[in-house]
């Protein structure tokens, strides 16, 4: 292929470890810069009106790169291509591909050229096909970044040094990079993760900083990107004191995985059993399976810190009495499973739902939610919507629920320090330097709360030995 392909719609992180995945079999390939207002204007521009928000930041970014590509004497429709995801419907992601189109041409690139990577039929259309080998190379690169920015996330609320790890990320991801346009050797990747491990515990963190877990989740495009279209939400609420569990991509290929395997066999319940659905489903299963051992092998390098991905079977279980998994379109039953996920399992202080303006499989979660909040009191939950502008309105009613969150996570340390017997002083001179991989109990939410639990199993015996006995039994923080 002789056009250079373009794509973007992630992070930046996803999106530079794409790069080289596709470069590696011999593809030119540059991504989109991350889209902002002036993508959105401009996609309200040459957009049918009534998309949603997704729909204009993303379409108006690339006709935004294209017409500045022109401005320089570019024939754009000769050397560029796009590739994007898309899906049938009910929601406005179905009409995606025609929405370019009609933008597109409407922007006088009627001959510009795009693939679609259908996303439920696992299919192409297009010049890009994909092949076995391109869709195992994107796996490992969007499974690194997703270790990768769990990681940042993670330990950021933490360090000592402002900066620091992503300045350590900054340093690994090109090096990560190479790997991958080389065709990213398994083996590679984890030499070049540990290399990252070691940058990493070369930095200093601080745990006795009690801070709130806040779990984004909503519509894809909307809780993944890191941009206007979400206003920043995760740096936002890492600037206001939280700690953010964010949603990796990874979750949401498995996802799709499960929802096929499970389409595959109401087909075999309903039109019985026969060798091409057996071949299938053993594909979908294998495929699952294969993913799944990747990426708790990448976890592995980093003691496990990395979230792990969550039963899908039991996210689907724990969804059903409020949303059947079989109603698909956009995130399906998912906004309700990891909303009653991150309270029974402790996994967040609090859940911030955040969804494009008018979105309908997210208006259709929040009628859901109504009923398990009700089921589910003690949550902290609040759902945003996002229409490009409303900035300062979305992030004051954040602001109302993250001091609920604050209090909580304050309450739960508060109380475990008092049923421990452990002076404040003592957990802050024990804890207040360490390295990023300290033991963390499962047991508690919030990172100072684990901590303290999972190094106080012999408290008496430290007590007794002092501060020196104490600290001994901590991984301490060694410069490198």
């Amino acid at each position: 292929m002789s056009k250079t392909i373009l794509f973007g719609g992630l992070t930046p992180l996803h999106e530079l470890f794409m790069k080289g995945a596709v470069e590696s079999l011999g593809y030119k390939v540059e991504f989109l810069p991350t889209p902002d207002n002036c993508s959105l204007a401009i996609g309200r521009e040459f957009c049918n009106r009534g998309m949603c928000n997704p729909t204009y930041y993303t379409v108006g970014n690339l006709i935004r790169y294209l017409q500045e590509k022109s401005a320089t004497g570019i024939d754009v429709e000769k050397e560029y291509m796009f590739v994007t995801i898309g899906a049938c419907g009910p929601c406005r992601f179905g009409m995606y591909e025609s929405e370019y189109r009609h933008a597109l041409k409407a922007a006088g690139f009627k001959n510009f050229s795009f693939s679609i990577l259908n996303q439920s039929k696992f299919s192409s259309e297009g010049e890009l096909k994909l092949t076995p080998s391109l869709v195992w190379r994107l796996v490992k690169a969007v499974w690194v970044a997703d270790i990768v920015r769990d990681l940042g996330y993670q330990l950021r609320p933490y360090e000592v040094i402002p900066n620091s790890v992503d300045k350590a990320i900054s340093r690994s991801k090109e090096e990560i990079y190479q790997i991958l346009k080389r065709g990213g050797k398994v083996k590679d990747l984890i030499s070049a993760l540990k290399v990252f491990r070691k940058r990493l515990e070369g930095l200093q963190f601080d745990y006795t900083r009690v801070k709130p877990v806040v779990s984004v989740i909503g519509e894809f495009w909307a809780h993944t990107t890191e941009g206007d279209g979400n206003y920043h939400l995760h740096r936002w609420l890492e600037s206001e004191g939280a700690e953010v569990r964010v949603e990796s991509i990874a979750g949401w290929i498995d996802y799709q995985l499960f929802i096929e395997e499970e389409k595959i066999k109401a087909d075999i319940k309903i039109k019985g059993l026969t060798a091409d659905r057996i071949k299938k489903l053993l594909a979908v299963k294998g495929m699952a399976v294969t993913f799944r051992t990747l990426y708790n092998i990448l976890r592995k390098i980093f003691d496990f810190r990395p979230k792990p991905l969550p039963s899908q079977r039991y996210l689907a279980k724990i969804a059903k009495p409020y949303f059947d998994y079989f109603v698909v379109g956009g995130e399906g039953h998912l906004e309700v499973a990891k909303h009653i996920y991150n309270v029974k399992e402790k996994k967040a202080h609090m859940t911030v739902s955040v969804k494009p303006f008018g979105c309908m499989p997210s208006t259709q979660s929040d009628g859901a939610q109504v009923k398990v909040l009700s089921d589910y009191p003690e949550s902290i939950f609040i759902s945003i919507e996002t229409s490009g502008d409303g900035e300062v309105n979305v992030k004051s009613r954040v602001q109302m629920k993250l001091f609920e969150a604050k209090k909580a996570a304050q309450e739960e340390f508060e109380k475990l320090l008092s049923s421990l017997k452990i002076p404040e002083n003592t957990f802050k001179e024990a804890f207040s330097l360490r390295e990023p991989f300290i033991k963390l109990s499962k047991n508690y939410i919030g990172t100072a709360a684990r901590a303290l639990k999972a190094n106080s199993e012999k408290v008496e015996s430290w007590k007794l030995r002092g501060l020196e006995g104490w600290k001994s039994g901590l991984p301490v923080y060694r410069k490198m």
